[in-house]
């Protein structure tokens, strides 16, 4: 079967068996022409409890299915790849967040939905990248106990002076390390191009950028701008959409080393034998789980639409 053949079959299943396909940006172009949606964590899981279809499939990795289904849970919500997680997500867990909470008496603890919904049961809010600076500000509380990506933390911290924003070690290890000199040896190959950065990388390397915003926003600055070269300094899959979708524009990565294995690890056949029923897995979560993690998330709707 070549590439086509994979993907006519894919649309006729997922029509024929009910099923909404959800891909994150940061999939391979020939997985997001067969999606429903495209588009970040939250997004994502937003049009999935907007969509009709009572089955949900997640190309992405597990803590986003797991959001998908906090967010729908009268539905049944598949991940493509069992086995494509986040380093981030697993790098804390609700036992140490419970430990370390104790050092931080009277702090909001905000996680990052880069997080499981087990570790969003102890958190007072929920936040995405394009959100975070938003919700923080308008949080009651002065102290802030942000998990788990310090570069996230940071960025927030410097728009919010008034904040005392504290964090603990953790981030994405693609994102973070990216370097200065990775910023210079671009530009000085894309003379003119426009620097664009999530804010998951580290400081020194945001501060260089001349967008620093979420996978959507950086997309999205990109289609808007009138500037006709740029570099990205986020997941690489992100330079092969864009060359898609705008392809009298030129774009190139910041460095070939922001490459998410756990991304790739989602093939095209991966989602062909999740609607054909002979792959994928079923995410299921505890009753408590599922509360106390959409306590979370409603808490991010509130303060941050």
């Amino acid at each position: 079967m070549t590439i086509l053949d994979i993907q006519a079959e894919i649309l006729r299943l997922k029509k024929e068996r009910d099923i909404c396909i959800i891909a994150h940006a940061y999939q391979g172009q020939e997985i997001l022409e067969v999606a429903d949606f495209v588009g970040d964590s939250y997004g994502l899981s937003i049009e999935a409890s907007r969509a009709p279809q009572q089955s949900i499939l997640m190309c992405g990795v597990r803590f986003m299915a797991e959001t998908a289904k906090v967010l729908s849970p009268e539905k049944r919500v598949y991940l493509a790849n069992a086995d494509a997680g986040c380093p981030m997500a697993d790098q804390m867990d609700k036992a140490m967040i419970e430990s370390v909470k104790t050092d931080y008496p009277g702090h909001a603890v905000v996680c990052y939905i880069n997080t499981t919904s087990e570790l969003k049961t102890v958190c007072d809010v929920c936040v995405t990248s394009s959100s975070a600076v938003e919700i923080c500000k308008k949080l009651p509380q002065k102290d802030i106990l942000f998990i788990p990506d310090q570069n996230l933390a940071q960025y927030v911290a410097d728009k919010l002076p008034e904040k005392n924003v504290r964090y603990l070690d953790g981030g994405c290890p693609y994102h973070a390390a990216m370097t200065v000199l990775d910023v210079e040896r671009a530009r000085a190959a894309h003379p003119g191009a426009l620097f664009l950065v999530h804010p998951e990388c580290p400081p020194e390397v945001a501060a260089l950028a001349d967008y620093v915003g979420s996978t959507t926003g950086i997309m999205a600055y990109a289609q808007d701008s009138s500037a006709e070269s740029f570099i990205i300094g986020t997941e690489i899959s992100i330079v092969e959409h864009l060359q898609f979708s705008q392809p009298d524009k030129k774009f190139y990565h910041l460095s070939g080393a922001l490459l998410c294995p756990e991304m790739k690890k989602t093939t095209l056949m991966d989602v062909y034998h999740c609607v054909n029923g002979t792959g994928g897995e079923e995410i299921t979560l505890s009753q408590e789980v599922m509360i106390g993690a959409r306590r979370c998330i409603d808490e991010m709707i509130r303060l941050g639409g």
